[in-house]
């Protein structure tokens, strides 16, 4: 278990994001609103339907951040990271301060398959000389967090935190912690994955963790509905800036909540399935509470990881239940509309929390109709519902059992 102290007050002061959901913090709220999928059939490079569901990103105009040159030597999800990133710091009000004290933190589950992918055809089908010279620099998982602090000309740690799909989640906890001890003064952290390509999507649907709803795209994608069947796979950035309460407030900074507390743990049991008991999501949580100064009934809605897949819907559901011991707790959960966006994916759920928790209202867990019926928790679903201020709480777990929860509050 990691369990990070409240040393410093630490406030988000700047968010961005690229999403199926939209480009903007307000494009993907209002898509988290509407309870609609952005899931779609797949088209290959001929323009024709493939066997495979995903969200692609929508609304990103990363020309303006890379030059024709740097967008082709870089894969989609530096493109993402970019997108999302250069608008939190943006969002932030651009913070000048010693370069040498600012940090990135990106999370990040598979590195550049999109390149890989491509350059692997090369190989295969033109030979070795026709794979492009660029392409471990293109793939590699610390291409983002590299790229970032080079655009930002930012001499700190720029890191890169590898667990699947808690990867956003950790990269955000790990610059509170900078932070809180002391090492940095500001913090771009947060999440990017492009996971839509073929040998991918291959790979996930036989290993049967995605839906196979072809027929219907749209309702897919069904967190903790009795009819899940699975996962759509999403892509996307989201990225948050962290700096202490006191540095936000010497430069008259606008800050969206408070980074309260958050805690990690690994259920060391299994490669892709979670422990059944869901004992150490639910010390996840407990934990994250405890560092955070909150108890269960302060929380005011739970953003869950929600997968939509049998098992681990099961498992969530009944771990939220143990820790807040109420079945009148508000969850919601943004795969539904999103897709999975794997190490993005905690970023962007976490960036969802802070905005339900400022507009006091919980968007709709998408395609929700009926819950199952072991499952004694309240998923919100059909509208958005309004709640009352006050501390709010994300779940992101991971392939590999890898469990973390962050906890925020009103600004």
């Amino acid at each position: 278990m990691t369990d990070f102290g409240r040393s410093a007050e630490v406030v988000i002061t700047g968010m961005g994001v690229a999403t199926p959901g939209g480009s903007s913090i307000d494009d993907l709220w209002s898509s988290l609103r509407s309870g609609e999928s952005t899931a779609q059939r797949l088209s290959d490079e001929r323009g024709e339907q493939t066997g495979y569901l995903g969200c692609r990103v929508r609304g990103l105009d990363i020309d303006s951040l890379l030059d024709a040159k740097e967008l082709r030597r870089t894969d989609p999800f530096v493109h993402f990271a970019m997108g999302a990133g250069i608008e939190a710091f943006r969002n932030a009000g651009s913070p000048t301060v010693d370069p040498n004290r600012c940090a990135v933190i990106v999370g990040n589950g598979v590195g550049g398959r999109t390149r890989g992918d491509q350059e692997a055809g090369n190989y295969f089908l033109r030979g070795p000389g026709k794979v492009h010279p660029l392409m471990p620099i293109m793939t590699m998982p610390n291409a983002a967090a590299a790229k970032l602090s080079i655009a930002l000309g930012w001499h700190g740690p720029a890191m890169t935190v590898a667990t699947t799909c808690a990867s956003g989640a950790d990269a955000i906890a790990l610059g509170a912690a900078l932070l809180r001890a002391g090492h940095v003064d500001v913090v771009l952290a947060g999440g990017s994955e492009a996971t839509l390509t073929p040998v991918t999507l291959a790979a996930f649907l036989n290993l049967g963790a995605m839906s196979k709803r072809l027929e219907d795209p749209a309702a897919a994608s069904r967190p903790f509905d009795a009819d899940r069947d699975g996962f759509v796979m999403g892509e996307g950035a989201g990225f948050v800036v962290l700096e202490r309460r006191g540095d936000a407030q010497a430069r008259s900074q606008r800050t969206y909540a408070e980074f309260l507390g958050s805690a990690s743990t690994s259920d060391a049991h299994h490669l892709t399935m979670p422990c059944p008991t869901g004992a150490y999501a639910m010390a996840a949580m407990a934990n994250a509470l405890r560092a955070s100064g909150v108890v269960p009934a302060d929380i005011t809605h739970v953003n869950a990881h929600g997968t939509s897949t049998p098992l681990n819907d099961d498992v969530e559901a009944t771990a939220i239940r143990k820790v807040f011991k109420t079945d009148q707790l508000p969850v919601t959960a943004n795969k539904g509309v999103l897709g999975h966006l794997i190490g993005a994916a905690g970023a962007v759920e976490f960036i969802s929390t802070v905005l339900a928790m400022n507009a006091c209202e919980v968007p709709p867990t998408a395609n929700h109709e009926r819950r199952s019926v072991d499952m004694e928790i309240d998923v919100v679903h059909t509208q958005p519902r309004p709640i009352r201020s006050g501390p709010a709480i994300s779940n992101s777990f991971g392939f590999g059992g890898h469990n973390t929860c962050l906890v925020i509050g009103p600004p």
